[in-house]
């Protein structure tokens, strides 16, 4: 894959409204012009930008580090821009491929909705043709969700999953959330994508109100997973949620309760960004995760067979 000049960077964005995003600026790479690859930013763990061909799609995505693979999967109507600088931060130990999917960042969109099938049949392509092999998945928010269904599609293909603010029912999605996402594509509540996705979709930033009617329709569409399919999750799951998080912590027990390898953390002072808003805490938890082995707890009640 050849570099290319590094791109430019444009100013921070304002603070998602109504419900309060991370303090954090976003910082959005335009996109590189005629380029099939793109060194992307001057620091340790730089990543190279580029496409592949994945069923009939020209699908954007970077690469960074070395070592295991670790796949990061973006939420809706996001970048990998929104990732901040966790992509660096876990390039230092493995090898991540962040993918931008269709309609997101710099792939195009498509003919037709953007379906979790969909999405879930692009990553599986994406790990075939540019992983190569297994992987660990991290997907926050529709991003968990599409992780989630390639691991049990594919359980061959996912060796850890991190699963961060997602959900399986749109029951568990705050009703205040669902209530704004109908809106108008040009609302205040969602600038900072709108701005993000004009600055890099090859599609053009007049497509974004069709690229939004597409995404916050499969918001309020019901998720292809039942908690009951979840106990024939063979992957380890690490289950990631905030305590202020769009997603109800109620929810959040119930996919543990539903998984039979898991792992639940709910981090404190945090919302649906939290790896924004606190990014030590959350990449501590994840590495912690990926890089070791359970332990063997002293009072276990569900893990290993306990019984009371």
């Amino acid at each position: 894959m050849s570099r290319a000049a590094g791109c430019e960077m444009l100013p921070g964005l304002p603070r998602l409204s109504p419900w309060r995003s991370a303090a954090h600026a976003w910082e959005v790479r335009a996109s590189p012009t005629g380029e099939d690859s793109v060194l992307l930013g001057q620091g340790k763990e730089s990543s190279v930008g580029g496409y592949v061909e994945i069923g009939g799609i020209r699908t954007w995505y970077e690469a960074a580090g070395q070592g295991e693979p670790l796949v990061m999967l973006h939420g809706g109507l996001s970048t990998n821009a929104q990732w901040g600088g966790l992509i660096d931060t876990l390039a230092e130990h493995y090898r991540v491929v962040a993918a931008e999917r269709r309609g997101h960042g710099r792939t195009p969109d498509v003919a037709g909705p953007i379906t979790y099938e969909a999405m879930a049949d692009d990553t599986i392509g994406l790990i075939e043709n540019v992983v190569e092999g297994p992987t660990h998945v991290l997907g926050w928010s529709d991003g968990a969700i599409v992780g989630m269904m390639v691991a049990l599609r594919r359980p061959d293909l996912v060796r850890k999953l991190v699963f961060y603010s997602g959900n399986v029912e749109v029951a568990a999605v705050d009703p205040k959330f669902l209530a704004v996402s109908p809106g108008p594509a040009d609302m205040a509540a969602f600038e900072p994508f709108r701005v993000a996705y004009q600055a890099t979709s090859p599609d053009g930033p007049d497509h974004w109100p069709a690229v939004f009617d597409k995404v916050t329709s499969l918001w309020r569409a019901e998720v292809p997973i039942s908690l009951l399919e979840l106990g024939t999750l063979g992957a380890r799951t690490l289950l990631l949620f905030a305590d202020d998080d769009l997603i109800a912590l109620d929810h959040a027990v119930a996919l543990y309760r539903a998984i039979p390898d898991v792992e639940l953390a709910v981090m404190p002072g945090t919302s649906h960004m939290a790896h924004l808003e606190k990014p030590a805490l959350f990449s501590e938890l994840v590495l912690d995760f990926l890089r070791l082995d359970p332990v063997l707890t002293l009072a276990p009640l569900r893990r290993g067979g306990a019984t009371v």
